[in-house]
């Protein structure tokens, strides 16, 4: 073995490169069955980002069902999931482009199903006895806020007639702001749902309800099943025995429950997550697999696990698996799909056969060519915060096995800050994080209060405190680690995307704990923003902040933009030119502002990218500049050749 090379912390040449990132790696997500055919999406960086459904034949063969340039990927909601739904062989799913539902038979060209309007789709679902679809729809054509209804939409004979009659959709449930999760019983008699309001979050408070679906395809008499202001329910789904099944968060913990002849049952009552906040359309932590089975996973002090729970014992069987990240679950008879990951092992599309306990691998996001030494393996920490409280995060040290530090330097720290905010960080294999750690970069990703995986009460911490507690989480993370001797103190750097670049922008303006920031399209002004966003998560603030324009106010105090003053950090920013969920004006405002205040500042932005990036050559440079970026700010020779940034005030 060749002695180690003794470099800066942040200079070691690496194998993990952004172009093996951009060209090595897929998205997968939305893995299903279709009789003996497994399908799932791939979304292609390689191809401009188009999300492409993909099937495997009992033979193993695999192979494209949507053609080029359709891209398989719904805006309703902004965050879309629930793209397409399969019916024995034929899609139906919405063309992200123009937001129409097409119809394929195998091997055939797409025909559009609905017109050309501003109408999107999302969660949809086959009504075989009255021969239609019922989707989410999202109504853009209406003046004012958009229009979010469940609608029905026939099913065409064939190939042929799909395309002559477009119809945009019959509304059957209305009135209120939100809809999701539309699914109907075995028999088809029942249509259960659920709904929300403004200024509520799914995960704030839902509710779900079950109509009768007549003779005619009408929904008749509803009930509400569960749910309210402050209950948040997730993903109904009925058993073949008529029961219907559910998860809430009414103990404090998102839990399995069952509906069944009026009566409501708690199955697995247990201080875990089983549930998740529903962001996108279409998610899945639990499936029924049978009658009598379901295949549940659950977040427990931040592993995720996969269980059997007998609906008839109430027997919660683990299954023992070597994953520590499970995102969905999809069941049949007898056999398992799971997207899982571990922080070894890549996001995979999982096939378990329940029965003889065998698993398969049908498709990695990324094949493994890189020797593992380069990876550095996550610690899970529990550290100090404000007000006695605890705070979670998952620690890398820099690991390379080519290299090795002067004697006494310390490596510079890479906080990131988590989108959402209710969302949560995990142990998941990534590139993006090797990327830095073998550079010679520690890093804490940090699980800050009002993220998921803890319980009600912990996500409930930032309501009426998102821009103090979050931030404060981030500062006293890099603070436990620093305080413990293993990163440098004058290297610290945040970083992070949405909302997670909201917290980076206060951590730099508001607090004296880093040295430098990147901010990928996060929001700089409160009070812009809350004009400007889209419906899904325009009163979203109410709770994070407060109600506006009521507490105008602490809009105004939690907004970087105002408080230039206070700011002498280095930042870098990021931004897609076409984001209708954090528009461009947020980080343009904010690079002219530090700008003309005389701080080094740089700013990319990207045509043709939206809420994040998907094209290959927009992620490769997001990431290539910002390590540019740290390298001149935090003073470290680069081993790469990289494109220069422009940056601004640079001494």
């Amino acid at each position: 073995m060749s002695a180690k090379k003794v470099a800066p912390y942040g200079s070691w040449k690496s194998p993990i490169t952004a172009d093996l990132i951009t060209s090595a790696t897929v998205g997968l997500g939305a893995a299903t069955f279709d009789g003996d055919d497994i399908y799932w999406l791939e979304a292609r960086p390689t191809e401009g980002g188009r999300q492409v459904l993909v099937r495997r034949m009992p033979d193993g063969t695999i192979t494209d069902v949507t053609p080029a340039p359709f891209n398989v990927r719904t805006r309703v909601h902004e965050y879309g999931g629930g793209a397409f739904v399969l019916d024995h062989g034929v899609i139906y799913f919405c063309n992200f482009d123009d937001q129409r539902l097409y119809r394929q038979e195998s091997g055939g060209q797409p025909s559009p199903l609905t017109p050309a309007l501003d109408l999107r789709y999302a969660d949809g679902v086959i009504d075989r006895r009255h021969r239609r679809m019922i989707w989410v729809r999202e109504d853009h054509t209406v003046a004012g806020e958009a229009e979010n209804t469940l609608v029905s939409l026939p099913l065409p004979d064939n190939a042929t007639t799909a395309g002559v009659a477009l119809h945009g959709g019959d509304v059957l449930v209305s009135g209120n702001n939100f809809y999701s999760s539309p699914r109907l019983s075995a028999d088809g008699s029942h249509l259960a749902w659920l709904t929300w309001n403004h200024p509520n979050m799914p995960w704030d408070g839902c509710e779900l309800w079950v109509g009768e679906v007549a003779a005619d395809g009408a929904i008749g008499a509803r009930r509400l099943i569960a749910g309210g202001p402050e209950e948040s329910i997730f993903q109904p789904e009925w058993s073949p025995d008529g029961s219907l099944y559910f998860i809430s968060d009414r103990t404090g913990w998102w839990n399995l429950y069952r509906w069944r002849d009026g009566k409501i049952d708690a199955l697995c009552p247990k201080a875990a997550e089983f549930g998740q906040p529903q962001w996108t359309f279409g998610m899945s932590t639990y499936a029924v697999e049978s009658a009598r089975r379901l295949v549940c996973s659950y977040l427990e002090r931040g592993r995720w696990h996969l269980a059997l729970l007998d609906t008839a014992t109430l027997h919660l069987q683990p299954i023992e698996l070597p994953y520590t990240d499970i995102t969905r679950v999809n069941a049949a008879p007898g056999k398992v799909l799971l997207s899982a990951a571990s922080a070894t092992e890549p996001l995979s599309i999982i096939l378990l056969d329940l029965d003889s306990g065998d698993r398969f691998v049908l498709r990695r996001s990324y094949e493994n060519t890189i020797d593992t030494s380069y990876f550095s393996i996550p610690q899970e920490i529990e550290f100090p915060t404000v007000d006695g409280l605890t705070a979670y995060g998952f620690f890398y040290r820099p690991q390379n096995p080519d290299f090795v530090a002067p004697e006494g330097e310390l490596p510079p720290l890479l906080v990131l800050s988590h989108g959402g905010p209710t969302s949560a960080a995990s142990t998941s294999f990534s590139l993006g994080i090797q990327y830095w750690t073998s550079r010679g970069f520690a890093v804490l990703d940090v699980n800050y209060g009002g993220s998921t995986g803890y319980g009600r009460a912990y996500r409930q911490r930032l309501n009426g405190l998102w821009g103090v507690v979050d931030v404060d989480d981030c500062c006293n993370g890099a603070r436990y680690l620093v305080q413990r001797g293993l990163v440098d103190g004058r290297r610290l750097a945040i970083r992070g995307g949405s909302a997670g670049g909201y917290t980076t922008l206060c951590a730099l303006t508001f607090r004296n704990v880093f040295t430098v920031g990147a901010s990928h399209f996060g929001i700089s002004d409160l009070n812009v923003f809350v004009k400007d966003t889209h419906k899904f998560e325009s009163r979203y603030l109410d709770r994070l902040v407060g109600p506006y324009p009521e507490r105008k106010d602490l809009y105004y105090q939690r907004s970087a933009i105002n408080f230039i003053d206070r700011l002498s950090t280095p930042m870098i920013l990021f931004q897609g030119l076409e984001d209708k969920i954090v528009p461009p004006n947020q980080a343009q405002m904010m690079f002219e502002a530090v700008k003309a205040k005389g701080i080094p500042v740089a700013y990319l932005a990207f045509e043709g990218e939206q809420h994040g990036f998907r094209r290959a050559e927009n992620i490769k440079r997001a990431l290539e500049a910002e390590l540019y970026f740290y390298s001149k700010v935090l003073g470290f020779p680069l081993a790469d050749d990289i494109e220069p940034v422009a940056i601004e005030n640079l001494p």
